[in-house]
């Protein structure tokens, strides 16, 4: 049996839990499976790194950034393979240059294009651990690339797909997915399993336990998760295809900070308008999530959106550069202090009135309602941010 197992940076912080992952994955490799580990940057060392950065540089090049965030998981890798060896296990680190993990050559944000595996085989053929380092690739001029923070999830997806694994195992700091972050909602519940949609959207509006690549991979692959604590022996949750209903309307309730809001006012309320607006940001990668348009006075419109903080400068200057020629609009409008609060679940495609217990739950707690998004398994509403822990626990206690 081959197994793809990744830890996160909190399971290899410190010399105590490298041995606790070591002995985890020398267990599974003496019952015969071939071990294919994707770790992590230890601990914070990722923040620690960008802070180095910004002191020498405030505004960093991205390669530059890319290159020099390699040197976490780099790390990682070769103690573990340390660690492993000082057990007498044999073990070898490798870095994405040396497997050849080609992305694209969009720095801080890559998407993975290809896996050239030999190494890897060569190495579990002689029966060694094989270490592989999470979050980074390769461009096409091998350059290193990263694939955005939480993007050693879809490192080791991606290599259970292109091995062929029979199981991938995700370990973090928590025991599986919960209906709500259990550090923040005291009555979080943990899931058994959950959908790939539903752990999608879950993932993409804010609740941190995978990448939402990572998901998204999964599901093209056909790809069964399953995500555990790398502290304990719990089961854990499954992520996969389908899941056994049990009556509940939602999965789960997720937040995100991570967001602003962008006000364009005074558009022309012509054909096409919308379009030149998001095909301008679009060029610059940059995602757009809620969108609301309303109809102004004298022939124009305006257009709000959210993006995520890291996006907002660029977005804002974007917009500018063509404010007085192909946009024409009045001013743009900016809001830093919001946050995402959504709902998601399967069972909303057939239990009408879903959002509005959610909105109810608002006005009961006297949140105030910015935006509004919806699709046939979610609901996300921007509010003011100092409200959000406050939202989510009203939101839960109302459906769980």
């Amino acid at each position: 049996m081959l197994i793809v197992k990744k830890f996160g940076g909190t399971s290899v912080a410190d010399k105590e839990r490298i041995f606790n992952v070591a002995r985890r994955c020398i267990e599974d490799y003496k019952k015969g499976n071939d071990v294919v580990v994707v770790l992590s940057a230890m601990g914070k060392f990722t923040d620690v790194l960008v802070s180095q950065a910004k002191d020498i540089n405030p505004n960093p090049p991205k390669r530059e950034m890319d290159m020099l965030y390699t040197i976490g998981e780099q790390q990682s890798v070769a103690l573990m393979a340390m660690a492993m060896d000082s057990l007498g296990v044999p073990a070898v680190s490798l870095n994405a240059f040396q497997v050849k993990m080609y992305t694209t050559s969009a720095y801080g944000n890559a998407r993975l294009t290809g896996i050239d595996t030999e190494r890897i085989k060569n190495e579990l053929e002689s029966r060694k651990i094989v270490l592989i380092t999470g979050f980074q690739g390769v461009d096409k001029m091998d350059n290193y690339t990263t694939l955005g923070r939480g993007g050693s999830d879809t490192t080791a997806v991606a290599l259970a797909a292109a091995l062929h694994a029979d199981e991938c195992e995700i370990y973090t700091d928590v025991d599986g997915v919960f209906t709500a972050d259990p550090r923040h909602v005291p009555g979080a519940r943990k899931l058994d399993e959950i959908t790939y949609d539903e752990m999608l959207d879950l993932a993409s509006l804010g609740a941190g336990v995978l990448h939402n690549r990572s998901v998204e991979m999964a599901k093209r692959y056909n790809v069964q998760l399953v995500v555990r604590s790398s502290l304990n022996f719990s089961e854990g949750t499954v992520v996969k295809e389908a899941v056994k209903m049990e009556g509940t309307l939602i999965s789960g309730v997720a937040s995100d900070k991570n967001t602003a809001r962008i006000a364009v006012i005074g558009l022309e309320d012509q054909p096409g308008v919308a379009f030149k607006l998001f095909d301008h940001l679009a060029r610059h990668n940059i995602n757009v999530d809620i969108i609301l348009q309303s109809v102004g006075r004298g022939g124009t419109k305006d257009i709000s959106f959210t993006v995520a903080k890291d996006d907002l400068a660029e977005a804002v200057a974007t917009i500018e550069r063509h404010r007085e020629t192909s946009l024409r609009c009045e001013k743009v409008d900016t809001e830093e202090n919001v946050a995402k609060v959504s709902i998601v679940g399967a069972g909303m495609m057939s239990n009408p009135g879903v959002a509005a217990k959610m909105f109810e739950a608002l006005y009961d707690a006297g949140i105030n309602i910015k935006m509004i998004s919806t699709s046939e398994i979610r609901v996300t509403v921007l509010i003011d941010a100092q409200h959000t822990e406050k939202a989510v626990n009203a939101v839960h206690n109302k459906f769980f």
